[in-house]
């Protein structure tokens, strides 16, 4: 006898999928929008504790929650309050030793009665670090427990099954969020502050990097002095590889620069080219930047228009001190 045939398998039907799709978007939603509607006094208590931690800020939760608390707890990191994770289960198995006094415990908890969080609370609590609970349930032994109570109910979960974590891990997540970014305010920190924290990254490249770190400088750099001959320029052009050379004066001051496209010019317009001086054929007033800028800011000065693929770097009173080309910036992955 032959076998019976495979019954076909389900597929997805595109009309179920996006309806139920942004029906999840929108539970969650609003699920955020009740949540900044109920902060108050005990955000402002909580967002005080943590500006005035002496020590660092502990993140814990379990299951989805503690996914949530190590996101909080990266982002307060990189936002500049000192803050780690800790695993509800190892902290009662030696990982408590990591909290001291003067830290900030914040544990996360939907029900606000996960047993190893509860467990965990009174042991803090004996160490002498605050507790700030982040539950969906005020009434839980958790927010009980907790110097202070941060509610993150929802109405629903997103889940069509109303089982799985979603709009209540949203709204922690948000509300973590939230702090962080008060805390951020509070502190002043900045840009700079959080490239600093960044230093791998596109932004903390753009945020750090200095003329000086790209900028060419002594035998790299081409420079002529005024009243050279154009045949010299064109050796010093070839030999540095950027496409012009500086022209100086006697103390070292810029004048001028020669460019490929000076060049260009310069032998459709000059009579004698081996007679012909920087001086007749250089740009005058080229633009220039201090090496302590931002490396991004060259950027913007060479887009300008006219565009212009060079700039040279100069001291306050002028005296050449580096040059840089589009492609140095390209090579720091500035740009």
């Amino acid at each position: 006898m032959s076998a019976s045939p495979t019954p076909p398998r389900p597929g997805v039907v595109a009309g179920r999928a996006l309806a139920l799709a942004r029906d999840v978007l929108a539970t969650e939603a609003r699920a955020i929008d009740a949540l900044a509607g109920r902060l108050g006094s005990s955000f402002v208590d909580a967002v005080d504790r943590l500006f005035h931690c002496r020590g660092r800020v502990v993140v814990s939760g379990l299951g989805k929650s503690g996914h949530v608390a190590r996101k909080l707890a990266a982002t307060l990191a990189s936002t500049g309050t000192p803050a780690f994770f800790v695993h509800p289960a190892e902290a009662q198995h030696g990982d408590l030793g990591m909290i001291t006094p003067d830290d900030v415990v914040v544990m996360l908890s939907n029900s606000g009665e996960t047993d190893e969080l509860v467990t965990l609370a009174p042991h803090v609590k004996r160490q002498g670090a605050a507790i700030v609970a982040i539950t969906g349930n005020e009434r839980s032994t958790l927010a009980a427990a907790a110097d202070v109570h941060l509610d993150a109910a929802v109405d629903a979960e997103a889940c069509p099954l109303g089982l799985a974590p979603t709009a209540s891990t949203t709204a922690a997540l948000a509300l973590g969020d939230a702090l962080a970014l008060a805390l951020l305010d509070a502190r002043g920190f900045s840009a700079e502050d959080f490239a600093r924290s960044h230093p791998g990254g596109s932004l903390g490249r753009r945020l750090l990097t200095r003329v000086s770190d790209v900028m060419r400088d002594g035998a790299a750099l081409p420079i002529v002095r005024s009243g050279a001959t154009l045949a010299e320029a064109i050796v010093e052009m070839g030999g540095k590889g950027m496409g012009m050379t500086a022209v100086v004066d006697g103390a070292g001051r810029v004048v001028g620069i020669v460019t490929d496209g000076d060049l260009r010019r310069a032998i459709a317009r000059v009579r004698d080219v081996g007679a012909a001086r920087v001086d007749d054929v250089m740009t005058r007033s080229p633009r220039t930047i201090a090496a302590d800028r931002l490396a991004i800011d060259c950027v913007e000065l060479m887009e300008a228009p006219p565009k212009v693929s060079q700039l040279l770097v100069v001291d306050a009173i002028g005296t050449l001190v580096g040059a840089l080309h589009l492609h140095d910036l390209f090579r720091a992955r500035v740009v």
